[in-house]
Formats: C-alpha cells, structure tokens, sequence
C-alpha cells in the first residue's frame, strides 16, 4: 500500500447503458490529464483486447461467435464478477497504490440493479456483490456519479429503462451515506455535464491543481454559455456555419438529398407520374416513410378518419387517437369498425373490443402493427393477451382525465410528461402520442417547441457527426432542422415543402431514423449505435390511393386538391 493519504482517487460513474457514462467518464479523463492529474480510465467488465473482460463483454453480447446459443443470466453475472475481480487485482489496484486516480466506467452497482431487473435470485447476486467487495479490501469510491438520462441511447426498450433507473435509485437510497453520491442528468451539454463533474470532484484534486482546475471550469463555461445561447434564447442556429462545434461525416450530405428526392417521390406520386419515381436505387427497391411524418399513409389514416371523423369532444378525440396508435394498424381500426357499433368512448365496454381483437388473435391475425414495439403492460396489469392490458391502460387515462389534463396544458413537453407517467408508455411513445393528439383541436402546439429521439434517430445522428461538439442528440436535431434552407441551398438541391410549411423537429427526427436504415446500403462503413446491416422492409405499391388531408389548422388542404379549410 501506498503511503497514507497518497493513494489515488477512484472515481466511478453508474447508470443504465445508453446514458453516457463511457463519454462522460472519458472526457472527465482528458479534462484530469489536462490540469496535470494522473489517471486511468478503467471499464466493466472491459473491452479492451486480451482481457477476461474483453472474453466475457463478447461473450455476453455474442454468445454465437462461441457457438453458444445464449447463456443464462446468473452465469452471465458470475462472469462479469470474474472479469471485474481480473481488472480490481491486475490493474486498478496497483494504479492507486501508485497514486493514480481511477475513473471507472461501471461498479458492482450494475451486477446488482441488472441482475435484479433480470429477476436473478437475490441471494446468489448478494453473494456475488460479497465476493467482489471482499477484493476492494475496503476501499470505496472517492466520489460516485449516478448517471440519468430521460431517454437511452441504446436500449429500445423503454420499460426496462425505466426498470433499470429505479434499481439505481433504490441501491442508491442502500449506499447512501457510506460514500459520496451524485445524481447527474446527462440530458444537457457535454461541456455542461463536465462542469458539473469537475465542480464536484474538485475538492478531491491536489491543492497543487486546485487552480488549474478553476480555470478549465471557467474556460468551458465561457464556450458552453456561446451554444447555450445560441440554442436556449431562441435565436436562430443559422449562424452556425459550417454546422461548428459538430463535425459531420459524409452521411450527413445524404441525409439531405435523402430529404428532398424522398419528398419528390412524394410529389411525384400525388401529381400522377406513372413509376418509377425514382433513380435513386436504394429508394426505389426500399420503403421509407415520408418525409414530413404527416403524410405517411398511418398518420393521414389517423387524421382523416380517426381524430376528424365523429365526436369532437376532448374525451372522444383523446379515446379514439389513443386507441388507434396503440396498435396503430389501419386494418386493426378497420376491424373494430365493422365489427362494433360505433367506436366511440359513450359506447366503449371492455368486453366488447376485447371480444373482437380475442377473435382476431385466435384466427391468426395480427392487430399491432410492426413500427415500433408497444410494450405488453402485463406487469401493471396483469394480463398475458397485451391488447387487454392496453385497454385497461387506456380505460385508467380515462379515469384520470387526462383528455382534460392535456386540452389545459401549456406546452406539447408537459403533455409528454402526463403521457409518460403512465405504464407502458416510455419517452418515444409519449412523444409519438403527443404529436398525435397535437393534430387534433386538443391542443395547438408548435412542432418546432419539443423533440424526443427514438432509437433510429439516435443512430442516424451517430453515423451523420463524427463529433458532436459537447452538444445533446436533441440539440443536434434543433441545430439540423434551423439549417434546412442552408443545407439544400449548400447541396443545389430544390426541396418542395408541404404547402410552405418547413420541416419541423418531428420531421427532421424521423429523417434521422430513415437515414440510419437507408447508410446501411449508401455507407455501410459508417457505423452507428445498431449493428444492423440490411434493410429489411421493400418498397411494394399500393392500389389504395390517399386523398391527402393534414389538420385543418395548418391551413394547407386547398393546396391539395382537398376540401377547403
């Protein structure tokens, strides 16, 4: 052992995958080595090559490459144990007892909380949690970071998540007091969450470097605050450019002719072009939805005959929009149409719909539609068949008034936040539910004031900047959408809007998802957060023809040959 008082310091960041504590604790590495401090990034269970814990990382996510089809979830702690026991006895120790400072990307923090989720028997995961500790030999962290962030960046399924986070907060309510625990929201800047992190820890660097340290808080707050206004006072992100501090690759030039030659498809097809619309191969052999997210076959579905279509009260509008996008399937509607009086809140039991979707189910029939997972709620409700917990999670909304919570809200992030409070509903579906109901006469918000990311909008940033210039995947969406008319203007491109009306936030999002699939052919070299490599939908014609129809509060129906306003 080293010298009393002269160990180094360890420094441990915590939380679910996706919420950034590889980058954190990373740039936290770099700032340290900045102002002279000595320190090692360290991760579990490791990737680095010819590590146990490279072995156990690959064999966790790969089992296959082994020739192993999948490996139960206690052993897979058990070897995360091993390879974190190699790290602690080969490396980390050591680094301290030379007077190193240790920042390391997860604890047994994540045995405990993942093994809990994962239902691991909780005897065994506190013996596994002992075994670990023991090998410690009572050291414990200097400062520990536990991590948030509203929305991961890798993990699609949201409930887990949210599942995950709780284990933290619990564990974190356990170890309370036995050492220095801090909460950081990773959902602001980099340069914001690196502040935070170095005023935290600065009491824990040598008085020698205390004032370095000052002065590189200092210096990236002077650099965070020119963004911040930038993005947070409302002034355009035009002068961004050359799209400075974020650093594109090249897929971002084709995320743009993407964008305009998808929305010529679209014109081409609405003024009568007889096909092919395209000369863009990976268009023509591929689906991918529209650009502006409105005209997408489900969404003018869901405006047209949906939320337009029969009783305009709060309660009917916010019963029928709920009710199509949980399955959010035309055919699925069509059903309970033709097989129901009418759909209609007045006339709603649960005996009835659960009735005709039993029956569809029993025949093989698919009601949910394939767009995106809708979580099966069993766990709030208690159903095996998903459909009735939905139908008790839309009966519970009911109860709750949140038709007449939503119509008196103020923003579109406040009717995320009521939606998101509820089982089953995580942030991609609370945002995707908010712009529903944001077609409707329910509420009038701007689709320029709020954005979620969902996870192919995540990748899709990832593979379009190489850096992201400290700012949030979201702040990026808010900078690309600002940009549009300069980066079509930049590429010689002609983008015909919808009717003038620009691309908004919701839009610019799902470019980002449809660029993620349509690299995976143009730049399969560029790699985002998914390993996936092919695209799997292909683009098939259609003999039903749409008479395009937006909310008549756009104002932009007479443009298309519609009814009048």
């Amino acid at each position: 052992m080293s010298v009393a008082g002269k160990r180094g310091r360890l420094v441990v960041f915590e939380g679910p995958d996706g919420v950034g504590k590889s980058t954190l604790s990373k740039t936290l590495v770099k700032s340290l080595r900045k102002i002279g401090v000595k320190c090692e990034y360290f991760s579990f269970p490791g990737k680095k090559k010819g590590s146990i814990g490279h072995l156990v990382y690959k064999l966790h996510h790969k089992p296959l490459v082994y020739g192993i089809k999948s490996i139960e979830k206690t052993s897979v702690q058990a070897l995360h144990i091993a390879a974190h026991l190699d790290a602690i006895e080969r490396h980390i120790l050591p680094a301290l007892n030379e007077g190193r400072w240790v920042i390391l990307d997860r604890y047994w923090w994540s045995t405990w909380v993942y093994g809990l989720v994962d239902d691991i028997d909780q005897l065994t995961l506190d013996a596994l949690v002992q075994v670990e500790l023991i090998h410690w030999r009572n050291i414990a962290p200097d400062a520990l970071f536990l991590v948030n962030r509203s929305i991961s960046q890798k993990d699609g399924n949201f409930n887990r998540h949210t599942n995950l986070r709780q284990g933290y907060r619990t564990l974190s309510e356990i170890e309370k007091g036995k050492y220095l625990i801090h909460e950081l929201n990773n959902d602001s800047l980099l340069q914001e969450s690196l502040v935070q992190l170095l005023a935290a820890i600065r009491d824990l660097i040598p008085r020698e470097r205390y004032d370095a340290c000052s002065d590189l808080i200092s210096k990236i707050r002077a650099h965070d605050a020119q963004i911040l206004f930038l993005i947070f006072q409302k002034k355009s992100l035009s002068v961004f450019t050359k799209l400075s501090p974020m650093r594109p690759t090249v897929v971002y030039d084709s995320y743009w002719r993407f964008a305009a030659e998808r929305q010529e498809v679209f014109f081409r097809k609405l003024e009568g072009h007889p096909s092919p619309w395209t000369d863009d191969s990976i268009l023509a052999k591929y689906k991918f939805t529209n650009v502006y997210r409105a005209s997408d076959r489900v969404s003018q579905f869901l405006i047209k005959h949906v939320i337009y279509e029969g009783n305009q009260s709060p309660d009917e509008v916010f019963f029928r929009t709920i009710l199509f996008k949980l399955f959010n399937k035309i055919e699925t509607w069509e059903m309970l149409q033709n097989q129901l009086t009418e759909i209609c809140l007045n006339d709603y039991s649960f005996q009835k719909y659960d009735a005709v979707l039993t029956r569809a189910l029993s025949a093989g029939t698919r009601i949910y539609s394939g767009a995106y997972i809708m979580p099966s709620g069993s766990t709030a409700f208690g159903h095996s068949h998903k459909h009735r917990n939905h139908l008790l999670l839309l009966e519970h909304m009911i109860e709750d008034e949140v038709p007449h919570t939503i119509s008196n809200t103020h923003s579109m992030s406040k009717v995320f936040e009521v939606l998101r409070s509820y089982p089953s509903i995580g942030d991609f579906l609370a945002y995707q539910f908010a712009t529903d109901l944001n077609y409707s006469n329910l509420t009038c918000f701007s689709e320029m004031e709020f954005v979620v990311p969902g996870p192919g909008a995540l990748d899709g940033v990832r593979k379009c900047f190489a850096d992201y210039g400290g700012l949030s995947e979201t702040d990026i969406i808010r900078v690309v959408t600002e940009r549009q008319e300069q980066e079509f203007e930049r590429l010689g491109l002609q983008f015909r809007t919808l009717g003038g009306r620009r691309l908004q936030l919701i839009d610019c999002q799902n470019v980002f998802c449809e660029i993620s699939k349509y690299a995976r052919v143009k730049h399969p070299d560029i790699k985002g957060y998914s390993d996936r490599s092919r695209i799997k939908q292909v683009y098939r014609p259609t003999n039903h023809p749409i008479s395009f129809w937006y909310p008549p509060k756009w104002k932009i129906n007479r443009l298309f040959n519609s009814d009048a306003e």
